[in-house]
Formats: C-alpha cells, structure tokens, sequence
C-alpha cells in the first residue's frame, strides 16, 4: 500500500469516527434540553440523510437510481436491510443515549464487532481463536462493570440503557449482513440511502414526524441538520472512504475513535461524569475492538 493511500484511509476512517461521535453527543444535548424523543429523531435523521445520500448517487443517473427495485429478491434484501438492519440500530443507538448518555450508548454498540465474530464462527461452524475468546470474556466482563460500575447486584445503567445499547450492537450486525447481497451489486451508498429512506419512511408513520416537538427551536434546528448531514450521511461516506483505502480492518480498528470522542466531547459539553468501573468497562469493550479484529497468522490483512 501507498504511504499517501494509507494516510488518506487513516484520515478518512478518523473523520467519519468523530462525526458519529460527535453526532451521539449532539443528540444527548437534544434529548436533555430540547424535549426531543429518541423516535422523532430517529425519523429526521433517516429521511435527511437519505435524502442526501440518495440525492448524491442520483448524479449517476435515474436508471442507477432505481435499479434495485427491478429484481423481487433484491427488493427483500432492501426491506430487511431498511426495518431489521438499519432501523433497529438507529432507534435502539439513539434510545440508549436518551436513557444513559452518548458515551455510554457508542461504547455498548461497539460490542457488535464481538458479536459478529462468534455469529461468523457459528456459522462456520469453527471454534472461536484465542483471541476472539478473550475478546469475548472481556466483553462480558467490561459491560458488567459499565452496567454495575462494579457493584453486583446495582445497577448503576438504567435497564432500558443497557437493553437498547445491546440491542444497537446486534443492529449493526443484522443491517451488515442484509447489506451485503445488494451493496456489492449496487453501491454502498446507493443502497443506504434507500435503506435510510424506507426505514425512515415507516418510523416516521409510526412517530407521527410531522409534528414537531414543543422545545424545537432555530439552535435544535441546526443540531438536527448536523446530525443527519455530517453525523449520518457525511460520516458514513467519509468512512466508506477510509476503507476503500485501507481495508475494513484497519478502519474497524480507528472507528475507536468514535466513542472516544462521544466520552471526551460529553464530559467537556455536557459535564457528563464517569467513574473508575466505568471507565474501565469501557477500555475493556475497546480492547475486545482490537482483539476480535486481529487476522490469524495464516490469513494476510485486506490492507
């Protein structure tokens, strides 16, 4: 790999972490100050950021447009890939920050690199390697101390936090699978912002977007624009970006940075506290990152 590549990756793949990063805190503002629910929001940021995504690959052409509504079975791919995949990790990220914090919520998602290596093991029906299984008790172990702060039988996280932070974590691996037999035929930004649309489309029903929050005003406005154009759609291409670059590995491994800045920017913005469980529960969530990434020695990195 080209040292400028390789500096374009890391560059990108950092960008698109701190966007989301910072869009998680943005959304914890909105949710402690604006009278903003986790459902409205999950609407408006999929609609916008569809919207733009969609708009963007609309610069290929109409025909590339649609094109992946002309096969049924691609149509069912995009419908699970919109309700199971997207949705479900939108809303559920968004309400674990609104029932915990931005920092809390990124970190707890974070555990779907865990989760899709013993789904991907089972379904190779191969053992898990040292690493993974460490990755694995380290998981456990750091969302207990997140949970508890290190008190059995406290918690310390709200049920509801620690529920949709799980359940988050298992969306990104659900929305991963059910993009792949579409996003390699179509584009991943294509295929996304279709995805970010549907799924948007039916919250939004479900949500009644159209009417607006009482404590909406011009200030929460810009907020809400940050978080669907820069927190969504920009992140989301700039990272794709990344891993054009330098492979989903390596930007796996920066997108650390993700919640690393929902935990700085939420404690200098928002005075939110950690404890030492806590921060502790977190390095070990991140350490499993690392661990679950790590390629065998028979196995040459994508990058």
């Amino acid at each position: 790999m080209e040292r400028s590549g390789l500096r374009k990756g890391v560059i990108f793949s950092a960008c698109g972490a701190v966007c989301w990063g910072l869009s998680g805190v943005c959304s914890q503002h909105l949710f402690t100050s604006c009278g903003v629910d986790a459902g409205w929001l999950t609407a408006v940021r999929m609609l916008l950021s569809g919207i733009v995504l969609l708009s963007l690959s609309a610069l290929r052409g109409p025909r590339a447009l649609f094109a992946v509504f002309r096969r049924r079975a691609d149509l069912l791919w995009l419908a699970a890939y919109a309700i199971l995949g997207l949705l479900l990790c939108q809303y559920t990220y968004l309400a674990a920050i609104e029932h915990s914090n931005s920092a809390t919520a990124t970190v707890l998602q974070s555990l779907n690199v865990v989760m899709m290596a013993v789904f991907m093991a089972a379904r190779r029906r191969e053992g898990l390697r040292r690493s993974q299984v460490l990755a694995l008790v380290c998981a456990l172990t750091g969302t207990f101390l997140v949970a508890t702060h290190g008190r059995p039988g406290e918690m310390a996280l709200s049920a509801a936090g620690l529920a949709f932070g799980l359940v988050s974590a298992l969306g990104v691996v659900t929305y991963t699978l059910f993009s792949r037999p579409i996003a390699e035929r179509y584009g991943s930004a294509l295929v996304t912002g279709w995805g970010m649309l549907g799924g948007g489309v039916v919250l939004g029903a479900a949500v009644s977007v159209w009417e607006l929050p009482a404590g909406l005003d011009l200030e929460a406005a810009a907020f809400i624009a940050f978080i669907a154009l820069v927190g969504t759609a920009g992140g989301f291409s700039v990272f794709l970006l990344g891993v054009r670059f330098i492979g989903p590995e390596k930007a796996t491994l920066i997108g650390c940075l993700e919640p690393a800045t929902a935990a700085v920017v939420s404690a200098l913005w928002l005075h939110t506290s950690f404890g030492a469980a806590e921060l502790a529960g977190f390095a070990l969530i991140m350490l499993t990152v690392f661990l679950s990434a790590r390629t065998p020695k028979t196995q040459k990195s994508p990058g």
